[in-house]
């Protein structure tokens, strides 16, 4: 669609000027500006960046989760956070389009508009956000219009439940996977029952499962 060229062509515009801020000499203007954009982009939530990798040529969702919650549970959680985010999102993404032509005013200075590019960052934040909410919900709500689901047992073996009126299973199979993981049962039990699930854990997850920590230890923290 033409909103979706329109952000791929800001996309575009915003990656080259970052690449020129971060090639700029130590203690210039420009290498200020890119310190500043590296403190706002610590700012952004990890579920906001979960959800913005979330792209529209994703056809299916594997999520590993420990082996003693129940199956249906980290669906239903994971509905959540697509359903939050689609409602979240949509609301600062218009909230963000109505202040771009105010901080616009301000390209009259003869200085860098730092307000209008800020703006315009966090509006394509959001609409990537929004659009990666919506994937998401779509692959979860397929699934529940097919009332096809599918658990990879601990042995790699995958169960199957297709209640559909022919009883036939989907041969492409469910558009989301989910892995109940011994290990990482394991790992979470060596927290603390007043302290929860510490740094050190939190390492040893990533490590595991090939993680971002600052962005696991983020979420945690947000919690």
């Amino acid at each position: 669609s033409n909103a979706e060229l329109l952000v791929d062509f800001a996309s575009i515009k915003m990656n080259r000027a970052w690449a020129g801020l971060e090639k700029a000499p130590a203690g210039s203007f420009k290498n200020k500006l890119h310190g500043l954009g590296l403190r706002l982009l610590a700012r952004v939530k990890p579920s906001e960046i979960f959800l913005k990798s979330i792209s529209k040529e994703f056809t299916k969702v594997e999520v590993t989760y420990p082996s003693s919650l129940n199956a249906r549970l980290v669906r239903r959680r994971l509905r959540h956070i697509a359903l939050r985010g689609t409602v979240i999102h949509k609301k600062y993404f218009y909230g963000s389009v109505s202040l771009l032509p105010l901080t616009s005013a301000f390209s009259v200075l003869p200085l860098p508009n730092i307000p209008f590019f800020c703006i315009l960052f966090r509006t394509y934040s959001h609409w990537r956000a929004l659009k990666g909410s919506e994937r998401l919900l779509r692959l979860l709500s397929d699934c529940s219009g097919k009332r096809n689901s599918s658990v990879v047992a601990e042995n790699g073996s995958k169960s199957s439940h297709d209640s559909s009126e022919n009883g036939t299973h989907n041969s492409l199979g469910p558009p989301w996977v989910l892995q109940p993981s011994k290990e990482l049962e394991n790992l979470l039990q060596h927290g603390d029952a007043h302290d929860g699930v510490n740094k050190c854990i939190v390492s040893n997850i990533c490590k595991t499962f090939d993680l971002n920590t600052m962005d696991v230890l983020k979420y945690r923290d947000s919690m």
